[in-house]
């Protein structure tokens, strides 16, 4: 095809052509990565909340394919406006028995509500998730655990909105209802039972560390820091800054290294639940000092007095209604709430949706005020 003076030169001199292709191909396909970012975004951009004085270790870096990912739980949410009273319309508690909650309702919101928390904790069982496979004229009795369990956390949920109002309401008013928790199941995700000791058979004492449960988060940090700090409120505290310490640690009101570590695997739980790091609540320069921790800290704590409060006069109580199988796998213990049952990673649940706008029944104790 080519004369033979051109076949022999470049015989005699070769050129190497691999290297110059595998340029070309790296420029181009450069240019194609910088025109995706350009036309479809940066997916490692960053966005930061600065939570404190700046230069003080309190700035927030996250990354903006994760802090705008929509909660895909919002999408599957079911609410519906409620009829305004006129005026004189009979009353569940007068229409139908043994309506111990939710009396003071109108026939059509009582009835509008009982078909939202079907929706909300029972979508494919129904109405006889509760009621069981009855007559509706027998929708009174009492039979089953979850109807007399569902009448405890109605009244939970009217006093989450009603007691811990600065909690749930820190930013905007937006409340809580079955939803918040049940998002479409029977049982909430992120319950919690008591598993410590992981393990009795081990020689020595192991201050339930160098155990890698959920509830440590998959560390060895120690996995009973829920149900020491949320169940039994014990003091949340880590080690002095002295470095002599008076008293005995662990005793003498002196927190021992076992205690700071236990703190460690709560703050490490608290975090995950948020979505969050520790500079959301603390100065990371000054951990000990409260007086410089974020707004973000009050609303935490306020939280932590809520859970306390709720696994002690609502969930726990409830042990003796459950069947063996809604119990702990150990103990044998009531299911109960932490900050990720309602939060599920974000630092608001649901990403601050309004939960009691259309459900002023939940919003406390009695009659409700519709606007």
């Amino acid at each position: 095809m080519f004369p033979k003076w051109f076949d022999k030169w470049n015989a005699d001199n070769p050129t190497n052509i691999f290297g110059p292709a595998i340029l070309v191909g790296a420029i181009g396909s450069a240019v194609f990565v910088a025109a995706l970012v350009v036309t479809w975004g940066n997916p490692a951009q960053t966005a930061s909340l600065q939570t404190g004085p700046r230069g003080t270790g309190m700035s927030v870096p996250e990354f903006n394919v994760a802090r705008l990912a929509p909660d895909p739980s919002i999408e599957e949410y079911y609410t519906e406006a409620p009829y305004v009273p006129e005026g004189g319309e009979e009353l569940a508690k007068d229409i139908y028995e043994n309506v111990q909650v939710l009396g003071d309702l109108t026939d059509d919101n009582f009835n509008r509500l009982m078909l939202a928390m079907t929706q909300w904790v029972s979508p494919d069982e129904g109405c006889a998730y509760c009621h069981g496979d009855v007559d509706v004229s027998e929708y009174g009795a009492d039979d089953l655990y979850t109807k007399v369990v569902a009448r405890r956390m109605i009244q939970m949920t009217q006093t989450i909105n009603d007691d811990w109002y600065g909690h749930v309401n820190a930013v905007a008013e937006v409340g809580v209802n079955c939803y918040t928790c049940h998002r479409g199941e029977n049982v909430p995700s992120d319950i919690w039972f008591r598993i410590s000791p992981v393990n009795e058979n081990v020689a020595g004492w192991s201050a339930n560390q160098n155990r890698a449960t959920s509830q440590s988060q998959s560390t060895s940090l120690p996995s009973d820091a829920l149900e020491k700090y949320l169940e039994d409120a014990e003091v949340i505290a880590v080690h002095s800054l002295v470095s002599r310490e008076a008293g005995v640690p662990g005793f003498d009101g002196v927190a021992a290294i076992q205690n700071t570590e236990r703190t460690y695997s709560l703050m490490n739980y608290f975090s995950n639940s948020l979505g969050v790091n520790c500079v959301f609540c603390h100065n990371s320069r000054a951990f000990y000092d409260g007086a410089q921790n974020t707004p973000q800290w009050s609303t935490a704590s306020l939280g932590i007095a809520m859970v306390q409060s709720l696994n002690a006069d609502y969930l726990v109580p409830l042990q003796d209604v459950y069947p063996p199988e809604r119990l702990g796998p150990i103990y044998a213990d009531a299911p109960k709430a932490a900050c990720k049952t309602c939060h599920k990673g974000y630092q608001r649940p649901l990403q601050g949706l309004n939960m009691i706008a259309d459900w002023p029944e939940l919003a406390a104790p009695g009659a409700p005020v519709y606007e």
